[in-house]
């Protein structure tokens, strides 16, 4: 067999994998567990780290303030240093829509070692701590909720014994980009992290999402939230993977109802949202990076050229294997296009967006050795490994 024929039917063994053993990674069926509302409701802080969020705040903090909570809720916002009024438009907003209490802090800037998001985070905690919550709900300004929000979280959290339950929210899918990139980001980060795997007590598997995450306050306590990953490029990953560490129960999974308000109308805005983070979630490691780009090119780029590549040569096996692997790799991409209500056809063009993320990557990779630091909102960092996520 020619190298050809070899790395394609590498590919297809490698698909056949992924859809049987990686806990299902490409199913959208994991929803929050089933719940039963408590008898006494626990009390609960809101915490919301805002960096010039101006322009999403109306769209999102109305939900906050807005939810139907039976219990003792309030709502912490930290203005980062904001330029743009966040501060004071979210103190309008309250005194417009009324709802839960809202208080607006500032935390001044981050001290040496501590990424803005994080200080912020901290600083909010800190506010909340007086309130004495057995709750925390860490938000991100740019996410919307539904009414029941808050109160369906804490209901699973209560009736499945977690410590830590998040919701990927649904990120907007307007743009053209949006649609090319935005379910696939979500569909390549449960392959990372299949969900089903996180829930499992004792497994090495942890990941929350950032935008929605309830946490019992002992369990922030015990982890040393946020201190013990202050430093941390993905902060959510880190978070879910210190609480567990510390014995926490956590789960994640598909949000129904809380949708990011985040535009992302050029392909650009997408490529610094991914590229930010991507090498750092390689540690830095540039064998991890050799690794990743032939592991994607295997995976997502072979199937399609195997397939051409044996139809023009005439090698039926080279094409089968290419053809089968791709069919398998556009079946499993088909439930995260569905929850997303994007056109089936779609499917079919994973390759070119795993061929763009992988750009991203490499991009990620070269900026960190260029050493320009990390920029994010206005704020630059000297150290690359302090950069932020997009929030």
């Amino acid at each position: 067999m020619s190298a050809v024929a070899w790395t394609a039917v590498g590919s297809l063994a490698a698909w056949l994998w992924l859809l049987l053993g990686q806990g299902f990674f490409w199913r959208t069926d994991l929803r929050l567990p089933p719940r039963r509302e408590p008898d006494e409701w626990p009390s609960v802080c809101v915490v919301v780290p805002a960096r010039d969020e101006a322009a999403v705040l109306p769209e999102s903090l109305p939900s906050l303030l807005a939810q139907d909570y039976p219990g003792r809720a309030e709502i912490f916002l930290v203005d980062d240093g904001s330029s743009d009024g966040t501060g004071e438009l979210a103190r309008e907003l309250a005194r417009t829509h009324g709802g839960l209490p809202l208080t607006v802090g500032s935390p001044g800037e981050p001290p040496a070692g501590w990424t803005g998001k994080l200080w912020a985070v901290r600083h909010g905690i800190g506010l909340a701590h007086a309130r004495g919550p057995e709750y925390l709900l860490l938000t991100d300004a740019d996410i919307a909720h539904a009414p029941d929000s808050l109160r369906t979280l804490v209901a699973a959290a209560r009736t499945g014994g977690f410590d830590l339950v998040s919701q990927m929210a649904r990120l907007r899918v307007e743009s053209v980009w949006e649609r090319l990139v935005v379910p696939a980001f979500v569909y390549f980060f449960a392959q990372l992290y299949p969900f089903r795997w996180i829930a499992v007590k004792g497994s090495r598997t942890a990941a929350a999402a950032g935008g929605c995450v309830l946490l019992r306050a002992d369990a922030a306590e015990r982890a040393r939230i946020p201190d013990a990953i202050r430093h941390a490029v993905i902060d959510d990953v880190a978070l879910a993977r210190a609480v567990k560490g510390s014995g926490g129960h956590i789960w994640l999974g598909l949000a129904e109802r809380v949708d990011s308000v985040r535009p992302y109308p050029r392909l650009h805005d997408l490529w610094r949202m991914v590229s930010r983070s991507a090498y750092a979630q390689l540690r830095h490691n540039p064998l991890l990076l050799l690794g990743t780009v032939l592991g994607l090119a295997v995976v997502y780029l072979v199937p399609p050229v195997a397939l051409f590549t044996g139809l023009f040569s005439g090698h039926t096996g080279i094409a089968a294997a290419g053809g089968l692997a791709w069919l398998l790799m556009t079946a499993t991409y088909l439930p995260m296009l569905r929850y997303y209500r994007q056109p089936v056809w779609l499917a079919a063009s994973l390759p070119v967006t795993a061929f763009l993320y992988l750009l991203m990557t490499v991009d990620s990779a070269v900026q960190h050795y260029r050493g320009r630091g990390a920029a994010w909102k206005g704020r630059t960092y000297a150290r690359p490994d302090t950069a932020l996520d997009e929030r």
